[in-house]
């Protein structure tokens, strides 16, 4: 749930391609043209659901107030061969730093402004009848339905993109020293907590610069996820410098050199990435007393680490500090994006047409891409096109392997979700071999045909 600054890093999207149009089920009809055959067009395909990185957004707010999308169905087939016209494409914009994960599996890190992602295919249109002209059947009375498009359900991460990150305990004034370093505006305020989401900077120092990022405070135990610790540390873990601020004054039962170990051991636990990364010290509050003591303690103590005493209240120090973090980020490599999650070693193997087997309520399923599909665009409102769909079932062999299984006349086989009453008697039948002209325009058109003239012999 997003708070009053508006900033969502976490959604939930449930997304759904275009069906596919229709196909037409038409015949040319025009005076003196008795047998002008078939003309019905295709039906266009469904538009496809596509996510696209985009610099200028922050938050993933806009997208959490409509979770479900889909795009636009493909128009059906018209007559005189007129094909209909594709669905159009919709276009999610997400912040760049987006992580797209499919059934808990990264299926794709959007990093770069631009990147697009097909999220949802749109749907097939379906042939129009036109599409089943052949020379044993010239006038197919079926056309296909189109196919339905892609449903998917992803989970869409945001962690902030940023060159330099703040950290540290609460009220320790990382969001006192963004707005120095920066233009950006952060609440400031003297209790801890203050920060409750990421907030970011672009500073300069030198000619050179540089995104920081104002992480949420962390306490002991962020790594297990207390006070909100998986939401905040996921957020650094794309930073390439750390910047650890310190107060002297320590966090509740912790003194300041203690609080550099806790924080330590909170990014090594979250993540051995994180230990890894370069890490500055600053000791801030120059101003107080005990300052110049905890400096002391913590440069004596943390050897081979980088440690500054700022105020990022007056600036002081604070020159010094950036020209340490313009010198690591200058070392410091650009990370890559993760790739998605795949098997190590490609494997390759032939899908089956089809699977037959028997659910607990007794009923036979048949699953299989190809089998759906056509159950899918067959429309049970031609009786030609029924036919076609049986007489395919029965050349990939699916009433054998249902024979197999012990199906019976009037038993009920599923599939795509579609139930159908087994009959024997129908798969029994010889295909048909050729298919005629029905119904009054067939009749009028045998009418006029012209016929032999008897001889006659003088």
């Amino acid at each position: 749930m997003a708070d009053n600054s508006g900033f969502l890093d976490s959604v939930k999207l449930y997304l759904k391609g275009g069906d596919g149009g229709n196909g037409c089920l038409s015949f040319r009809r025009e005076k003196y043209v008795p047998l002008g055959g078939p003309n019905g067009g295709n039906g266009g395909k469904g538009g496809s659901v596509y996510l696209l990185a985009d610099r200028n957004l922050t938050t993933l707010l806009e997208l959490a107030y409509h979770p479900h999308r889909q795009a636009e169905r493909g128009q059906h087939g018209k007559g005189s061969t007129k094909d209909g016209p594709y669905g159009e494409d919709l276009v999610l914009r997400v912040p760049c730093g987006t992580s797209v994960l499919r059934n808990g599996k990264l299926v794709s890190d959007m990093l770069e402004d631009g990147q697009r992602y097909l999220a949802a295919k749109g749907g097939a249109g379906g042939r129009g009848n036109t599409a089943f002209k052949t020379q044993a059947n010239t006038a197919p009375h079926f056309a296909e339905k189109g196919e339905p498009g892609e449903e998917v359900t992803l989970r869409l991460e945001l962690k902030v993109l940023a060159d330099v990150g703040l950290v540290g305990f609460p009220n320790a004034g990382k969001s006192t020293l963004l707005s120095r370093i920066s233009a950006a505006r952060p609440k400031i305020a003297d209790y801890p907590f203050t920060t409750l989401n990421p907030n970011l900077g672009i500073a300069t120092h030198k000619g050179k610069s540089f995104a920081a990022a104002d992480i949420p405070g962390l306490i002991e135990g962020a790594h297990e996820g207390k006070g909100l610790g998986h939401k905040f540390l996921k957020h650094i873990e794309r930073t390439r410098v750390l910047v650890h601020l310190v107060d002297p004054s320590g966090f509740d039962r912790f003194n300041a050199q203690q609080s550099v170990k806790v924080i330590a051991a909170e990014l090594k636990k979250f993540s051995p990435k994180l230990a890894l990364k370069p890490r500055i010290i600053a000791v801030n509050k120059a101003d107080l007393p005990q300052a110049a003591e905890a400096y002391a303690k913590i440069k004596k103590t943390c050897l081979g680490k980088k440690v500054f005493l700022i105020s990022a209240f007056t600036g002081d120090g604070v020159d010094k500090l950036l020209d340490e973090v313009i010198r690591e980020l200058n070392s410091a490599p650009i990370e890559k994006p993760a790739e998605p999650q795949a098997p190590a070693i490609a494997r390759h193997y032939m899908e089956p047409l089809f699977t037959v087997e028997r659910t607990p309520a007794g009923l036979l399923a048949v699953k299989g891409r190809e089998v759906d599909r056509l159950v899918l665009t067959t429309n049970f409102d031609h009786p030609e096109g029924v036919i076609r769909l049986r007489n395919i079932f029965r050349k990939i062999g699916l009433n054998k392997a249902l024979a197999k299984h012990g199906v019976q006349d009037g038993d009920t086989v599923v599939i795509a979700g579609r139930e159908f009453d087994w009959s024997d008697a129908a798969f029994r039948d010889r295909p048909l071999r050729r298919l005629r002209l029905v119904g009054r325009a067939a009749r009028e058109a045998r009418a006029k045909r012209p016929r032999h003239p008897k001889q006659y012999h003088g």
